[in-house]
């Protein structure tokens, strides 16, 4: 992290920093969705256990980190919930192009 002289280099580091989340957002979202062809029924997608696990997690590295482990957490419910929708729209998409067997 540098030291900034003026909000003008704030806001640059911001922007910076703003476009390596997006792309390692992306390529989260490419995994969440390979996981959906792994995954047998919708519970399996939602998967609670889980979720609780990744929270743990995200809020010990938050705090490793000197970040607030409650905004890392509002953060992370956020983004899991998004990836849930959309990795049971996958799931379902999967699903349905399958043989069904008779």
């Amino acid at each position: 992290m540098r030291e900034c002289q003026n909000l003008a280099e704030v806001r640059e580091s911001i922007d910076q920093l703003d476009e390596q989340i997006i792309q390692l957002i992306s390529e989260r979202s490419q995994y969440v969705n390979q996981a959906a062809s792994f995954k047998k029924d919708t519970d399996a997608v939602k998967a609670p256990a889980r979720v609780e696990a990744i929270i743990t997690k995200v809020r010990q590295l938050a705090t490793e980190h000197q970040l607030n482990p409650t905004i890392a957490e509002s953060v992370y419910r956020a983004m899991i919930a998004s990836f849930i929708e959309d990795e049971l729209q996958e799931h379902q998409r999967i699903q349905s192009t399958r043989p069904s067997s008779q």
